[in-house]
This record gives C-alpha cells, sequence and structure tokens, in this order.
C-alpha cells in the first residue's frame, strides 16, 4: 500500500497519506486547516542515507531535500520545454537557481544573460566555454545571506500517517 506526500503552503507542513490502492489522482484536504493540498514528490529516499564522499564538502546549511524537489519539479518542466530555444534554457537554470537556494556564479550569469539577449549558444561555448573548468567548474555559489524573512521557513513534517478517502 502506497504512502504519499501532500504539503499544505498554509501550514507549511508536509502530510503523509496511506492509500489502500495505487490512487495518482485524489488530492486530500489539509488535516489542520481543511484547504487543498497539493502532492509532494517523496523524500523517502534521502531518509537513512549514507553519507556519501564528499557530502562533508557541502556547504552548511545545505538543504539537500529542497534541491531533490527542485530537480523534480524542473525535470517535468524541462520535458515540455524546446530544447533548441536557449532563452528556455536559461530561463529553467534561473529557476533552478532559485528554488535551491544556489547563486548563479559571475560567468554563468554573464552566459545566462547572454542567451536571454538572444546571442548564439555556440559562440557563447566558444568564448566562455572554460568556465567549466579548473576552480570555476561549478555554476553555483551557495547563497550564505539570505533578506531576512524573504525565504519561508522549511517545512514541517507530520508524523501522523493519515488514511487517504
Amino acid at each position: 500500500m502506497p504512502i504519499y506526500e501532500f504539503f499544505c503552503r498554509e501550514c507549511n507542513t508536509i502530510f503523509n497519506f496511506l492509500a489502500r490502492r495505487i490512487n495518482t489522482s485524489t488530492v486530500p484536504d489539509c488535516p489542520q486547516c481543511g484547504k487543498k493540498l497539493k502532492k509532494q514528490l517523496s523524500s523517502f529516499a534521502t531518509v537513512g542515507k549514507a553519507k556519501e564522499p564528499g557530502d562533508e564538502d557541502l556547504p552548511a546549511g545545505f538543504d539537500e531535500s529542497r534541491m531533490e524537489r527542485a530537480l523534480g519539479e524542473l525535470a517535468l518542466e524541462a520535458e515540455k520545454m524546446n530544447e533548441e530555444d536557449p532563452k528556455a534554457m536559461a530561463h529553467l537554470m534561473r529557476r533552478f537557481s532559485a528554488k535551491t537556494g544556489l547563486a548563479l556564479n559571475e560567468n554563468m550569469e554573464k552566459a545566462l544573460s547572454r542567451l536571454e539577449a538572444g546571442e548564439d549558444p555556440d559562440q557563447i561555448e566558444k568564448e566562455m566555454g572554460d568556465i567549466f573548468e579548473g576552480d570555476e567548474a561549478l555554476p553555483f555559489e551557495f547563497k550564505q545571506a539570505r533578506k531576512e524573512g524573504s525565504r519561508q521557513k522549511p517545512p514541517m513534517h507530520d508524523e501522523t500517517l493519515y488514511e487517504m478517502e
């Protein structure tokens, strides 16, 4: 019997619902406030995950589950996107940055700005191809400073297992 996760924006809480059968269309109401919930990609794969080499390099405060949710959401968006549209690709990268809290480094910012301005992606790569080599290999930087109140707190997890009707 599957367990589905749903998020309530109003309560900022993730709820677990047990379904007696596979049911991908039912969306329950929030057990706390009664509003409709939003289906959430399950984070069960991250629970109890063993540390992998390189995990110690992650910055303090990095939210791996937030990254996984963002990747899941944007993967759906990317499937519908025209891969030949450089502006759409730049927009997707900016959304990834916003959803994960990872800032674009200076070189990636320049490359995306050029894509958005309509420049030829091949020309940009020709001129800036080395931006993914050496110490500047990662296109993102962890955002240390956030404006107070500009981001919602991570969602709480209600430990109760609710029955899906």
